[in-house]
């Protein structure tokens, strides 16, 4: 009977609510984007893993002048309450001398 008409079943006019299913995967796609592209962001600031440990290791620029453990530039408090915790008798400016706080 269909074929009688000249129509198939794939055709639009057989389905007139077609037009209003609308186009697809625009949505879904604009999310995997935005997922990707944070993603890359994360990678690209170091992230964890072996990928990231140069970026994280290369600022050890703090390194206690008693016992030679190192800290990132970053983490000025941190070598203070090493210096408090473990070297007691000697000041932060001692352990650190170049730091400059």
């Amino acid at each position: 009977r269909w074929a009688l008409c000249g129509t198939t079943s794939t055709d639009s006019a057989a389905r007139p609510d077609s037009a209003a299913m609308g186009g697809g995967n625009a949505q879904k796609t604009a999310m995997s984007r935005a997922k990707n592209a944070a993603k890359a962001k994360a990678e690209a600031a170091g992230g964890g893993g072996a990928g990231g440990k140069q970026a994280r290791t290369a600022a050890m620029d703090l390194k206690c002048s008693v016992c030679m453990q190192c800290f990132p530039n970053t983490q000025v408090k941190a070598a203070q309450a090493h210096a408090e915790s473990k070297h007691p008798k000697s000041d932060f400016a001692t352990c650190f001398p170049m730091a400059s706080t």
